[in-house]
């Protein structure tokens, strides 16, 4: 069971915590996450044994930098921890919904207990909450912004404009985040990988077809520091030289081969049916290639220019 938390726990500088702890009375004022089923509550600090809190599963963030989080320790070691982690409970233990680097650290630490806020929580209301604290504090990199969104949308059934709603942006931003997500695996960790690469760049990326090529242009983007500008007119001038070659005559060949079989078998349907089918092709170049077809009654005479003898056309294309 919690016990109220008292000075001197681990460390923790108790005054710092008093002074910034929010005490939420008027339902008004509170938002819709803090006044979930209208209850109405005070926050209360109160010392959590650490090993009874697990990890939240849905926490946004799926990379730690071990080296900011051994930072994070040896600031805390030093100053105390001057916020409380948020947690729910869950069955016999708790859930954390916001402070996992600050849980780590203390374990780091060898910490037994750490202040922690308890509070009533659904799966949606811990969902947007932990992702929201991340944003809050600049803490994602922008795919792991996306797939929060991502996974918000698939979960809970919310539309891009109810989402963005709920967390204080607009239904483009979180449509402009969610096209991040069709590129390659291998290509976001690329991407991460290489912090001069933006999420702007990123996006630029989408405009290449293969994984492949939007690996190339990583490489050659952090190589020559490219900016968002030169990134998408190289994209744009490679896109124009690729239509280019596939208007090359051996293209046009692969394509009219299946067109000119299914016209063989209409012809050959008109003949069966008593008319004079007449099929004349002509190559003009590299690149055109010109199909007339004459049809008339069997046994009429046709000439040249496509007319019976009686003057009348008989068609053609």
């Amino acid at each position: 069971m919690p016990r109220a938390m008292n000075k001197g726990v681990d460390g923790v500088k108790l005054t710092d915590l008093l002074r910034s702890r929010p005490v939420k009375e008027d339902e008004e004022s509170a938002s819709p996450l803090e006044t979930e089923a209208n209850i109405h509550w005070r926050e209360e600090i109160i010392a959590v044994p650490i090993e009874q809190i697990k990890p939240s599963p849905y926490q946004p963030r799926k990379r730690m930098d071990e080296g900011k989080l051994e930072e994070l320790a040896a600031s805390i070691a030093e100053h105390g921890l001057l916020h409380p982690v948020v947690v729910r409970m869950r069955d016999d233990a708790y859930e954390l919904v916001v402070g996992e680097r600050r849980w780590r650290a203390c374990q780091r630490l060898g910490w037994r207990s750490i202040p922690a806020v308890v509070r009533e929580l659904s799966e949606q209301a811990a969902a947007e909450l932990a992702l929201i604290e991340n944003l809050q504090r600049k803490d994602l990199d922008f795919f792991e912004e996306a797939e929060g969104y991502q996974r918000l949308i698939t979960e809970f059934d919310l539309t891009q404009e109810e989402l963005a709603q709920r967390v204080g942006c607009s239904q483009s931003a979180i449509a402009n985040k969610l096209r991040l997500l069709r590129l390659d695996p291998k290509v976001r960790e690329a991407i991460i990988s290489r912090e001069i690469i933006s999420e702007r760049h990123a996006r630029a990326l989408l405009r290449l077809e293969s994984a492949e090529e939007q690996l190339e242009m990583i490489q050659r983007i952090a190589k020559e520091e490219l900016s968002v500008k030169k990134v998408e007119k190289l994209i744009a001038d490679r896109g124009r030289k690729g239509k280019t070659r596939g208007q090359k005559w051996v293209g046009v060949i692969k394509d009219v081969r299946p067109f000119m079989n299914s016209l063989r078998k209409l012809t050959g349907q008109l003949e069966r049916a008593g008319l004079a089918v007449e099929v004349q092709e002509e190559a003009k170049g590299l690149d055109d290639l010109i199909i007339q077809i004459r049809i008339g009654r069997r046994g009429e005479t046709q000439r040249k220019d496509g007319s019976s003898k009686d003057g009348q056309n008989l068609g053609g294309s």
